[in-house]
């Protein structure tokens, strides 16, 4: 079983890939298109800024490259800004357009008494739907988040996962083989790692 992590300038991928690694799978930090359709699982990292992290896929022909193993039926994980990638827009540092697999839009934390921004720290996850792959035979439990925006859902279906601060924030999404976190598994103690175990084990969907 080999994950293909996808190298775009832009992503905590030493860290992933070791996770990975730990799990039993093969991990393939890479930028090549056969590379990436080969792999059993694709995961789109990133740390920075949105606008930055879809200028740097898209001169690199990766933003397309992503979207047809999306729509191929390789299983997709997004992390952290990889995650908010997977949605249709984001306003941080002015408008930008995203991969637009999934519906929805990345906004920044308004501001709130007792709430800082960046949300930093450790948080409890609230599963909505448990039935999920991704969260099956697992217990709620605490992940650890360090982001100043957060994704506004255009379709509530897709929301399996939320934390608290100060109001519901999209933590945890899924359709079909498209998944994303919002924290990153790999830092999140066991939890994270069981998350990430369960996106592991699923299966290539065939046409």
């Amino acid at each position: 079983m080999t994950v293909a992590i996808v190298d775009y300038g832009m992503g905590n991928l030493h860290s992933v890939s070791k996770a990975v690694e730990r799990l039993g799978y093969e991990s393939l930090v890479t930028g090549d298109p056969k590379e990436i359709f080969a792999a059993d699982s694709v995961i789109l990292p990133g740390v920075g800024a949105f606008g930055d992290a879809m200028d740097q896929l898209r001169s690199s022909g990766l933003d397309v490259i992503v979207k047809e193993a999306a729509a191929g039926g390789q299983p997709l994980l997004g992390i952290c800004l990889g995650m908010q990638l997977l949605f249709s827009s984001s306003e941080e540092h002015g408008e930008h357009t995203g991969l637009d697999i999934l519906p929805g839009s990345v906004v920044r934390f308004a501001p709130r008494d007792g709430y800082k921004v960046p949300h930093m720290g450790w948080n409890k996850l609230s599963f909505l739907q448990p039935q999920s792959p991704l969260l099956t035979n697992l217990t709620e439990g605490h992940v650890y988040f360090v982001h100043s925006y957060h994704v506004q859902m255009g379709q509530a279906s897709d929301l399996l996962a939320v934390t608290d601060y100060g109001h519901p924030v999209t933590a945890v999404v899924g359709r079909d083989n498209v998944f994303g976190m919002q924290f990153h598994p790999e830092k999140s103690g066991e939890l994270g790692i069981k998350l990430l175990g369960n996106f592991l084990q699923l299966k290539r969907e065939r046409a």
